[in-house]
């Protein structure tokens, strides 16, 4: 890796960025489905500098209860605290904890990266919440007079729920779609708000991640046997529903859902249809922002036919360079190179290197905050 990390060195030369770090994984068989989304995630920015800041505050918490979230920390610790600039480091600890954690991970098979990703995510939430509300009742105790340590619950308008606890990890990737049924009857729009910290989208032969998006808000009519129970009629009544992103988040995820299955064969497909992902996102139709601008900072590829068996790699935007993460090697690429991830116009192609996962930052007065 000597010999390919001064490459890179030499490939940037005086525009390496300062204070950067570009190191590979090692991977420790079967684990690049875990190195691949773990670039991605450093080189979102806001969350690596929130992630560190956390580590840096809780310094006593790491020697005291090992968990996901500290070996993530220290993980990334690690890397931003190397003296060169480039190399390869080990995740052992982390990849350990995760086996531990969940026996889904403890085989040697071929993991989906974005089942990782999910349970990774929700994993950090649920670790931040469980401090977050030790801290709370330990400071209720010491202290009756400042209950309010995670700022001010709001009791929302029905007046039954106060609102959850928004952590780091919400505030980057969490957004909220709002789910309309109308009925056809008396008119009545039922919404119903969820959070999500990514969508799944289906995809089309030859599409692009705007019509996929269209796709996901298009309306839908429930008659026959999918008819809606509405509470004013009081009764089971024709009915159209559309789902659509009612709060954009800061840190847009999203799945492309490339493993199909498939009724006859009572198999999953891996489906290489070409969905254009470009560099720059609108997301028109949000009821929040008329147009929410994303820029495109990562993408974890899967490489292979199936999805029993493959390869995981991502690509990640860093000051303005693309970098390709393949475990321990790291390269430079050319920005033009993203466009061979879009997947193949025909259904049975040589090409098997397909965008997975997309991660694009929301962009603020034309530059990513």
């Amino acid at each position: 890796m000597g010999a390919a990390g001064s490459k890179l060195e030499k490939a940037l030369g005086d525009q390496f960025p300062e204070g950067e770090r570009y190191f590979g994984l090692e991977n420790f068989g079967n684990t690049c489905y875990c190195n691949s989304v773990l670039q991605a995630l450093y080189f979102c920015v806001p969350f690596r500098e929130q992630l560190l800041d956390y580590y840096s505050n809780n310094k006593n918490l790491a020697d005291a209860d090992e968990n996901l979230l500290t070996c993530l920390a220290d993980l990334f610790v690690q890397i931003s605290s190397q003296k060169k600039k480039t190399g390869v480091i080990a995740p052992k600890r982390f990849v350990q904890r995760l086996k531990k954690q969940n026996e889904i991970f403890r085989s040697y098979m071929h993991q989906d990266a974005h089942e990782f990703l999910n349970y990774l995510l929700n994993e950090l939430v649920d670790i931040l919440e469980k401090e977050a509300s030790a801290a709370k009742s330990d400071q209720e105790t010491s202290s009756p007079t400042e209950k309010i340590a995670n700022g001010p619950t709001s009791v929302q308008a029905n007046g039954v729920k106060k609102e959850p606890l928004v952590t780091w990890v919400h505030k980057n990737f969490q957004g909220i779609l709002t789910n309309e049924t109308k009925c056809l009857r008396c008119e009545t729009v039922t919404a119903r708000d969820e959070t999500f910290l990514d969508l799944s989208l289906d995809i089309e032969q030859n599409s692009s991640i705007t019509s996929c998006l269209k796709n996901f808000s298009s309306t839908e009519t429930l008659n026959a046997e999918d008819k809606f129970f509405c509470d004013k009629c009081c009764s089971l009544q024709e009915a159209q529903k559309r789902m659509k992103i009612k709060k954009p988040p800061h840190i847009l995820v999203i799945h492309l859902k490339r493993f199909k299955y498939i009724e006859q064969l009572g198999r999953y497909k891996k489906l290489s249809y070409r969905v254009v992902f470009p560099l720059e996102l609108k997301l028109s139709n949000t009821v929040e922002d008329a147009d929410a601008e994303y820029s495109l900072f990562a993408v974890v590829v899967h490489v292979g036919s199936g999805p029993n068996h493959g390869h995981y790699v991502s690509l990640v935007k860093s000051h303005n360079h693309w970098l390709f993460f393949d475990d321990e090697n790291v390269e430079m690429i050319d920005e033009s190179a993203v466009q061979t991830f879009f997947g193949s116009a025909q259904e049975y192609s040589s090409n098997t290197d397909h965008g997975y996962i997309l991660f694009y930052e929301r962009v603020s007065n034309g530059s990513t905050s």
